[in-house]
């Protein structure tokens, strides 16, 4: 499995190594072992998600003690994958970061705790996956404006936006409180 570094501390993506025949295709996206050489986390759930083309998912997060670190992957279609720096102390609080995944790149995205998360469709239709290792707790749940405009995020602009109404109520990233550190 290949490791790449992003600019931001501790946002990995990882490239499962594919073996290919006559009949498609073996890989591993998970081994607790090579995970375990290179970042302490333990998974103890998957999720999953479908979307149709133009969703915008985000940006969530879970604040502490409920926080999460995720590992993202694209099991069918293409995503812009995109996470936001909220770690008050990092040298990228505010930055953020995004990636293409899909089922064809295969790539996975390593989120620590610190950082609201969300994507958008590119695809007709996208299935998401992502393993958390910390449970979904209702009051903990929030989450930054998917439009911010200090953020200016590169969303496609070629794409119908569908959001949801929950989502459009999120406060911009200056109302932000400081959950991490």
């Amino acid at each position: 499995m290949k490791i790449n570094k992003t600019f931001i501390e501790g946002l990995l993506i990882f490239e499962p190594n594919l073996f290919e025949d006559d009949r498609g295709y073996f890989m591993e996206h998970y081994n607790k072992k090579v995970f375990d050489e290179i970042i302490s986390v333990n998974f103890v759930q998957d999720n999953e998600s479908t979307s149709v083309n133009g969703v915008i998912r985000g940006l969530h997060f879970q604040m502490p003690p409920h926080a999460q670190a995720k590992l993202i992957r694209c099991v069918d279609g293409v995503i812009l994958d995109v996470v936001v720096d909220i770690r008050k102390d990092s040298k990228t609080y505010g930055k953020y970061f995004s990636v293409q995944l899909s089922s064809e790149n295969k790539k996975q995205l390593f989120v620590p705790m610190g950082f609201a998360h969300g994507f958008q469709v590119l695809s007709d239709k996208a299935i998401v996956n992502y393993k958390v290792d910390n449970f979904y707790n209702l009051e903990s749940e929030s989450g930054i404006i998917w439009n911010d405009k200090d953020l200016s995020i590169p969303w496609k602009k070629n794409i119908k936006k569908v959001i949801s109404k929950k989502d459009l109520e999120l406060l911009p990233f200056k109302n932000l409180k400081f959950y991490f550190s």
